[in-house]
């Protein structure tokens, strides 16, 4: 069992928590997330609300492994999209996850994490894009009819998980931890980077004799991120498109 998915677990079971079986709830009984439909799957048979029970966690964390984090390939995510994308996955769905995050990253919707999403994803500013998963996901979910009784707790929960997404990821770029994807669009598209790297610039300049008084630093850095912007947004649109025609081959 991964380090990563023991983190993302746990804050799962936070929120999952015990044996539930709420009338108002249209998963029936549930025990560590796990509903009775999807204990069946796992054993391979039908199973009782007494089986749910029973479940212990060690068997439902076998389950979130095979049926939900696996399925959505979170060994491949960065830090932090990968706790966003694995308790949605649970709270509705894999398929339901991925589409999610698919419509988010603007490519064809399939419920399938494939090559075409996974190189949108390293393209992608993950922050940002985990924000907008928290903005689908919420969205979706207030559109169901049972949201009047449950969607005061699935907000907190949405928000929450969100925040420790937010803190992954941050942790892990700050720390720099390495990961299973890199976002270098993000460290190339940081004007905290360049500014920096301007600044250092000049003063080699100065120390070698060069007369940099007349030069605007801050005109030069907008005007250097926007170039950075503009090719970083041709080069993902051409690497989507020769992605696709790949898969189409």
């Amino acid at each position: 069992m991964s380090l990563l998915f023991e983190k993302s677990l746990a804050i799962v079971l936070r929120h999952e928590g015990g044996f539930v079986q709420d009338s108002r709830d249209p998963g029936g009984a549930t025990n560590f997330g796990i509903t009775r439909q999807t204990l069946s799957r796992a054993r391979g048979k039908s199973v009782s609300d007494d089986d749910v029970r029973c479940l212990t966690q060690e068997e439902a964390a076998a389950i979130y492994r095979q049926f939900y984090w696996d399925e959505i390939r979170a060994d491949e995510l960065p830090a932090g999209l990968d706790i966003a994308l694995f308790d949605l996955a649970v709270n509705s769905g894999p398929e339901r996850a991925v589409m999610l995050l698919q419509k988010v990253l603007g490519v064809e919707i399939d419920g399938v994490i494939g090559p075409v999403t996974l190189d949108a994803i390293r393209y992608a500013e993950c922050i940002a894009t985990i924000r907008a998963l928290t903005r689908e996901r919420l969205g979706f979910l207030s559109r169901l009819a049972i949201w009047p009784v449950f969607g005061r707790g699935w907000r907190r929960r949405v928000l929450d998980v969100e925040r420790e997404a937010i803190r992954l990821a941050t942790s892990s770029y700050l720390t720099g931890e390495v990961s299973n994807m890199i976002d270098t669009k993000t460290i190339f598209a940081s004007r905290t980077v360049w500014a920096n790297l301007i600044g250092l610039a000049v003063l080699i300049l100065g120390m070698f004799g060069f007369d940099t008084s007349g030069l605007d630093a801050g005109a030069f850095l907008e005007a250097l991120v926007q170039l950075i912007a503009a090719g970083s947004f041709i080069a993902s649109t051409l690497f989507r498109i020769l992605a696709t025609k790949q898969l189409g081959r």
